[in-house]
């Protein structure tokens, strides 16, 4: 009987008009970014994503298979994007994730290039780079940028992990290939997952932002000058802008600090993971040929991998960081870029830290968090936060406080001229004479000597040495110091390196900054003219730019040798170097008082 009744009840209810119902509840809208002080807020939870891996198609077939390329991509999102939310991007490339392999560096315990004849074509003047976190777990600024509303991509580069096509060294086929990943977020590229299906970035704004450490940081740097719609910023960081100077100097061959003897083929070596490596020896046995340890002239080789050629394609807001004391991507990869940013009108903002080849997360963490998240709102998100009207340099002092200035170099920085005095062998004098001294000093070279030591020596014959009166005030240097020198040669090959030294009260010396050139290329990088040994030669050594207070009391130096023992190549000792004291000068970039 009581089955009967709730069977009626059933009944009663099923035949009712659907308008008597109780109405369903509608789904909740998804989570929507959250902007507060011109920053995106952190209102989703980083645990909760979508992780996909897949491959992008790239119009490029560097392995010459007959088929395009393949980037692997991980995409992370999150959740919110399965139920409608769209999303900017924060992409990470790399050719580091897959770890690296064990490749010996190129002997530099090895004689000088001596021309044979001076009939060369003429021209124009012209890491294992640190392998980041994310090659090993997690990387630092995912669950960030999840929590404020961004996805997180990280891709493979050619010839690396999961995809195909071959490295090279930041040739054009790594630029392409790193470039289709932008393509693919807005629509214009193809995409697969492992099973075949179609991959499609539904859930992307189209609004992507690149970003890294070393060669993940320069990755951005080149695919930024193709001027590909929908990157739109960067962050580079201890980037590189032309590896022409990463690997020379001035037609030098000089090593990247602590990998004496790697170069551009010793690196594609090492990220040349891919599981079937045969298709990439051939290429990367042309790198090898085609680098030319010999002469270290300019190249197209090289050519073909300075993205300074294409600042003007660049559209994306660039926020830079390096370190002053970065001996691996040295200082001089960030200034010059920054440098031509300017000149073009790019949005640009840098960091300068203390430190060597990391990231200023490590240093000054919110603060940084703070500076790329005002980046990001203001170029992912198009919030008007003002960002790009704040001091476009923040820069870390020696005492590890942080300043903030309208430019870098800083503003009311002139020239400032110093020229030796006699006493180099043991400590002769650096002033501001108008008129050099009349005399001329020498050296011996010795490749087995370490610089600081020689700096340091109160007295050798493999280094000359000038430094000024102890100064009344602090002296503050901005850019790049040059060193422009009147040298003769008692051989036809021999390095040339110029060091800026602090001496303490105490005597104790410190290498603020440095720079080496192969006489050679006096007249133009890409063209290597012989030295005839006798003859009186102007050669300028360009030091790596800096940003250094000499404090009071302390003495500024120039110590100047031939080889540096962990930057170029070390021949045997006993060439010898005269410099014309009163023919020579040093120009300091000084910020005047204000």
């Amino acid at each position: 009987m009581k089955r009967r009744a709730r069977i009626s009840l059933l009944a009663a209810v099923c035949t009712l008009p659907l308008s008597a119902l109780p109405a369903a509840a509608a789904p909740a809208p998804p989570q929507k970014p959250v902007f507060k002080d011109g920053e995106a807020q952190p209102v989703f939870d980083p645990a909760q994503v979508v992780r996909e891996d897949l491959w992008v198609t790239a119009p490029v077939d560097s392995d010459r298979d007959g088929k395009p390329d393949q980037v692997h991509l991980q995409v992370v999102r999150p959740k919110e994007t399965e139920r409608g939310l769209r999303v900017p991007v924060v992409y990470e490339a790399s050719p580091y994730f897959a770890g690296g392999n064990d490749v010996p560096n190129h002997n530099v315990d090895t004689e000088l290039h001596v021309p044979q004849d001076s009939t060369r074509p003429g021209g124009k003047r012209a890491e294992r780079m640190g392998v980041t976190a994310a090659a090993a777990g997690k990387w630092a600024y995912e669950d960030y940028l999840l929590a404020r509303g961004y996805a997180v991509v990280y891709g493979e580069s050619l010839g690396t992990g999961q995809s195909t096509g071959c490295p090279t060294t930041g040739a054009v086929n790594e630029t392409i290939g790193a470039r289709s990943v932008v393509d693919w977020l807005n629509a214009r590229a193809a995409g697969h997952f492992a099973d075949g299906r179609n991959a499609r970035a539904k859930w992307s704004t189209g609004q992507v932002a690149m970003m890294g450490v070393s060669y993940n940081g320069t990755l951005p740097n080149a695919v930024a000058t193709t001027g590909v719609q929908g990157l739109e910023a960067i962050v580079p960081i201890g980037a590189i802008s032309n590896w022409y100077d990463y690997y020379r100097a001035d037609g030098a061959v000089v090593a990247p600090g602590g990998f004496q003897g790697e170069d551009a083929d010793v690196l594609a070596k090492y990220v040349h993971t891919r599981a079937d490596r045969e298709p990439c020896k051939p290429v990367i046995d042309r790198l090898t040929a085609e680098q030319d340890r010999v002469t270290g002239d300019y190249s197209p080789f090289w050519e073909e991998r300075n993205y300074l050629d294409d600042v003007g394609e660049v559209r994306a807001a660039v926020l830079s960081a390096h370190g002053l004391n970065d001996w691996n991507v040295k200082p001089k990869q960030a200034a010059q870029w920054y440098e031509a940013l300017r000149a073009n009108n790019v949005p640009h903002k840098i960091w300068w830290h203390q430190s060597g080849h990391t990231d200023p997360i490590s240093l000054r963490r919110e603060e940084w968090l703070r500076t790329v998240n005002r980046w990001f709102t203001k170029y992912l998100y198009d919030q008007d936060n003002g960002v790009e009207r704040e001091p476009r340099a923040t820069v870390q002092r020696e005492d590890g406080s942080w300043v903030e200035e309208a430019e870098w170099p800083a503003p009311g920085t002139a020239d400032v001229v110093m020229r030796p005095t006699p006493g180099g062998g043991e400590r002769g004098g650096l002033t501001f004479a108008r008129e050099g001294s009349r005399a001329v000093e020498s050296l011996r070279d010795d490749a087995t000597q370490l610089a600081e030591d020689l700096a340091a020596a109160p007295s050798s014959p493999n280094r000359l040495a000038y430094f000024s009166e102890p100064t009344p005030r602090p002296v503050r240097v901005s850019g790049t110091v040059r060193a422009d020198l009147a040298l003769t040669f008692d051989r036809p090959a021999a390095n040339v390196t110029a060091l800026l030294v602090d001496m303490a009260p105490d005597g104790s010396t410190s290498v603020v900054t440095r720079g080496w050139t192969d006489p050679q290329n006096r007249e133009a990088i890409d063209r290597t003219s012989p030295i005839e040994p006798g003859e009186q030669y102007r050669i300028e050594v360009a030091m790596q730019p800096d940003d250094y207070v000499v404090a009071a009391g302390h003495r500024l130096g120039v110590v100047l040798l031939s080889s540096d023992h962990d930057f170029t190549l070390r021949p045997k000792p006993g060439a010898g170097i005269s410099l014309d004291l009163e023919r020579s000068r040093v120009i300091l970039p000084v910020v005047r008082e204000s």
